[in-house]
């Protein structure tokens, strides 16, 4: 995704590693320490036996900044491989989003309505409030939680983006 940002595009980045102390923090070191912004981080471990987690970063920057953050994260030790799914074409993007929501009378009822429309589900009720869960893409999430906003919105809690190249091709 580009913005009109003078150059500065948004690339989603997975990361395969050694699942072990210490290496979220030097990925995470080598974005701080460069000053390059990352807007979402999901990390998790994918395969228990070979002891490897996956991270997925959505970092924006210039062309040349987004090469450079990824030659520096190939180089760090426990990097097993390093993609970035935007320059690859087309990928599976998901994150996970908690809302909950305060109101009782027409604007719960509107945002039952949008719930509905959004696929979003109810997972916690009380009188006074409830929770949506809800996943999707995170437009799909900005626009749900902007058309919440005046209907009684209250706290957010969202995972950052999972993503997934399409086809047969994998990570390592």
């Amino acid at each position: 995704m580009s913005s009109s940002n003078a150059g500065i595009e948004q690339h989603t980045i997975a990361v395969l590693v050694d699942n072990e102390p210490g290496v979220l923090a030097r990925v995470i070191g080598l974005f701080s320490g460069r000053g390059y912004n990352i807007e979402s981080l999901t990390v998790a471990v994918v395969d228990p036996q070979r002891g490897l987690s996956r991270i997925t970063i959505v970092t924006s920057g210039t062309p040349m900044i987004i090469e450079q953050i990824k030659a520096q994260l190939r180089r760090l030790v426990p990097v097993h491989g390093v993609r970035d799914l935007t320059e690859e074409g087309t990928y599976v993007e998901r994150e996970l989003a908690l809302i909950k929501m305060q109101g009782s009378g027409e604007k719960r009822i509107e945002s039952m309505r949008l719930a509905d429309i959004f696929r979003a589900r109810v997972v916690d009720a009380t009188v006074e409030s409830f929770v949506f869960e809800m996943t999707g893409s995170t437009q799909k999430l900005n626009a749900f939680i902007d058309l919440m906003e005046p209907l009684g919105l209250v706290d957010v809690s969202r995972t950052g983006v999972v993503a997934m190249s399409r086809g047969t091709g994998n990570l390592s």
